[in-house]
C-alpha cells in the first residue's frame, strides 16, 4: 500500500473517532430553545466572508454548503480542512453584564477526486449546539437552568459535472447527538429537585445542490448556486427525568416520547450568485430560508413549549488576492463579509435576530499547498421587540486547509 493511502486511512479514522465527541462549546442562553443554535456548514474561510458559499466553486477550498462544488477539484488533488474557533462573549441582561469564553473544534472535512468529472467529500460538522447556565427566582426558592450537547452530522457527498459549467451534487448525512436541558429547583426548606429533558437524535438527512458557471469573457464569470434539503420527522427518543437530589432517590422517568411525529426539521432552501475575476477577485451574495413555523418540537412535562418562526438569513462577502505571483503579502487572500439572520426560535412574542461582520486572511505556506485561514468575527444577538438578553461575540477562527497531489504517481528512474 502506498504511503498516501496509509495517510488517507489515518485521516478517515481520525474523523470517525472524533465523530463521537461534541467538541464545540457554546455559551448562550438562547441555545436553550429548540435544538439550540444552528450551524450553516461554513468553513473558516467562508465565515470570514459572511458565511456565503452556495455559488462558490474552487479546486482549492472545500465547500460543504453546496455539494455540487466537489467536482471542481483537480483530478490529482486531495484537500483536508479542519477548523477551530475561540469565542469571547459579553452579555447584558437588564443591566447585569457577564463575560464568558467558548469555542473548540468546529469541523473536519476532506475532499478528493473519483474521476475527471466526479469529486467526493466526507467530514464532520455541527448541525446545532447547546450550552448555557443561568439562574432565576421562583416562589419559595430559586431555579438554576443548565444545558449542553448538540446535534452533529457526519456526511458523505458526491458531485459530478454533467455539462460544461453545470454540476450537481448531494450530501448524505447521519445526524447524531444529544441535547440536555436541566432545571434545578432549590426550595427555601433546603430540598433540591432536578428536572432533566434529554433529546437523542439518530437519523439520516440529505442536502442536494446545483451550480452553474456563466463565462462573460476570458477573465470574468458569474456563478449561480442553489441547494435544497427536505424537511423530515426525526428518529430517536426524548424523555424527562425527575431526581430528588436531597433524598438521593432513584431517578423517576416522568415522560418518554419517540421523536417521530413529535420532533421534526423543516425544508431548507438556499441560493447564491457570485462574480469572479480570474483568481484575484471573488464576490458573492447568499439567501437562506427555512419554514421552521411548520416544524414540530413537542411540549414535554415540566418544560415550556417551544415556538418556532420561519428563519431567513442573508450574507455577502468578498475575497481579493492582489497578484497571482509576487511577494508574500501579494499572494495572501484578503476576505471580508457581513450577514443578517432572523433565527428560528421564538421567546414569547419576541423573534431572535443576529447580525455580524467578519474579516480574515488566507496565508499560504512556503509550498503554497497548505493555507492557514485566520479570521476575526463580530456577532450581535438579541430578541426583538423586547431585547431581553443582548450578546456580543468576538470570535477568532482558525482553519488549516491542506492541499497536496496525493494521487500523483511519480516515476522511479
Amino acid at each position: 500500500m502506498r504511503i498516501n493511502k496509509i495517510i488517507l486511512a489515518a485521516v478517515v479514522a481520525t474523523i470517525a473517532g472524533t465523530a463521537s465527541v461534541q467538541a464545540q462549546m457554546t455559551t448562550s442562553p438562547y441555545s436553550k430553545f429548540g435544538f439550540g443554535l444552528l450551524g450553516d456548514n461554513a468553513t473558516s474561510a467562508q465565515r470570514q466572508m459572511g458565511g456565503v458559499g452556495y455559488a462558490m466553486s474552487s479546486g482549492r477550498q472545500i465547500n460543504v454548503m453546496n455539494p455540487a462544488s466537489y467536482s471542481r477539484i483537480d483530478s490529482l488533488t486531495f484537500l483536508f480542512d479542519m477548523g477551530l474557533d475561540v469565542s469571547f462573549i459579553k452579555s447584558d441582561e437588564n443591566g447585569t453584564k457577564r463575560s464568558q469564553k467558548g469555542g473548540g473544534l468546529d469541523y473536519l472535512t476532506m475532499q478528493f477526486p473519483i474521476s475527471k468529472r466526479i469529486g467526493a467529500s466526507v467530514g464532520l460538522l455541527p448541525y446545532s449546539s447547546v450550552g448555557y447556565s443561568f439562574g432565576s427566582e421562583i416562589k419559595n426558592g430559586t431555579n438554576s437552568h443548565q444545558g449542553q450537547g448538540g446535534i452533529n452530522q457526519a456526511y458523505v457527498g458526491v458531485s459530478g459535472n454533467i455539462y460544461k459549467g453545470l454540476s450537481v451534487g448531494v450530501n448524505f448525512s447521519y445526524l447524531f447527538g444529544t441535547t440536555v436541558n436541566d432545571i434545578y429547583a432549590y426550595t427555601s426548606t433546603g430540598s433540591t429537585a432536578l428536572f432533566e429533558q434529554v433529546v437523542q437524535v439518530r437519523d439520516w438527512h440529505v442536502l442536494a445542490g446545483i451550480q452553474y458557471s456563466i463565462p462573460l469573457d476570458r477573465n470574468n464569470s458569474i456563478g449561480l448556486g442553489l441547494v435544497y434539503s427536505p424537511g423530515k420527522d426525526l428518529m430517536g427518543r426524548a424523555r424527562v427525568i425527575k431526581y430528588d437530589v436531597t433524598a438521593n432517590e432513584t431517578p423517576d422517568t416522568v415522560q418518554t416520547l419517540r421523536l417521530r411525529n413529535n420532533f421534526s426539521l423543516p425544508d431548507t432552501w438556499g441560493g447564491g450568485i457570485s462574480f469572479k475575476h480570474g483568481n484575484r477577485w471573488f464576490v458573492e451574495a447568499d439567501f437562506t430560508y427555512q419554514p421552521w413555523s411548520k416544524a414540530k418540537f413537542a411540549k414535554m412535562s415540566d418544560f415550556p413549549a417551544t415556538r418556532y418562526a420561519d428563519r431567513w438569513k442573508v450574507g455577502a462577502g468578498m475575497q481579493w488576492i492582489p497578484k497571482d505571483r509576487g511577494g508574500y503579502f501579494e499572494v495572501v487572500s484578503y476576505r471580508a463579509g457581513v450577514f443578517y439572520n432572523r433565527d428560528y426560535m421564538m421567546i414569547g412574542d419576541n423573534h431572535v435576530k443576529e447580525y455580524g461582520a467578519g474579516l480574515g486572511f488566507g496565508f499560504p505556506t512556503l509550498s503554497n499547498k497548505t493555507v492557514i485561514n485566520l479570521g476575526f468575527e463580530y456577532r450581535h444577538r438579541q430578541a426583538t421587540p423586547n431585547p431581553l438578553l443582548k450578546e456580543n461575540y468576538f470570535n477568532i477562527t482558525l482553519g488549516i486547509n491542506f492541499n497536496d497531489l496525493w494521487f500523483f504517481q511519480r516515476k522511479i528512474e
